[in-house]
């Protein structure tokens, strides 16, 4: 399957999102309700139409970053939240980024990339943080298709994250939407 920058934004111009929530799911906004350091450098990589993003920075939160490999969804975001400064949204490659961050927000990158990726996306994500950082996020627990979003399991998942940060915890997801209850799981790595 063709998993280029052109196929993403081709499912944005052709208004194939249907991962889109058009808001901020529960769990990540319940996680963010209790943060209290402002100041955090953020990164939402994949991050969509950026909905977290948008939360984040209305509550104050002024360094959140938003990566993306589609350009269509950053502009629909720089439309959306016109004030949010535009240096902070990068149209790149996630695996090719370079900054160091406080936190990264895993919303659908994981489950979009070519599952043979995944541990180079762990090593990624433990490269992109500082040595406080932690990854928080949301990933699928099911069976895997031939196309995303791909699906996976917790051993596997914990495989992955296990070879790379200190401590891993994932749970079963008791506030997901209807059409995800049972399928998704929290993940926070340090």
């Amino acid at each position: 399957m063709d998993l280029s920058k052109e196929f993403w934004s081709k499912r944005y111009t052709e208004d194939k999102t249907g991962w889109d929530l058009g808001t901020i799911s529960e769990p990540l906004k319940k996680y963010f309700d209790q943060l209290t350091n402002k100041e955090l450098k953020i990164l939402i990589p994949g991050c969509g139409n950026g909905h977290e993003a948008e939360y984040l920075f209305k509550k104050g939160f002024n360094n959140v970053h938003l990566l993306d490999f589609a350009k269509e969804p950053l502009d629909n975001f720089e439309k959306r939240v016109p004030e949010f400064p535009a240096e902070k949204l990068h149209n790149e490659d996630f695996f090719k980024h370079k900054e160091e961050y406080d936190l990264i927000v895993e919303q659908t990158l994981f489950c979009a990339i070519d599952p043979k990726l995944r541990m180079n996306y762990a090593r990624k994500a433990k490269e992109l943080l500082g040595d406080e950082g932690r990854l928080i996020g949301l990933l699928f627990e099911m069976d895997s298709n031939d196309h995303p979003p791909f699906g996976g399991d917790r051993v596997e998942y914990l495989n992955y994250f296990n070879s790379f940060f200190d401590e891993v915890k994932i749970d079963s997801c008791y506030n997901s939407i209807k059409p995800r209850e049972g399928r998704e799981l929290f993940v926070i790595a340090k």
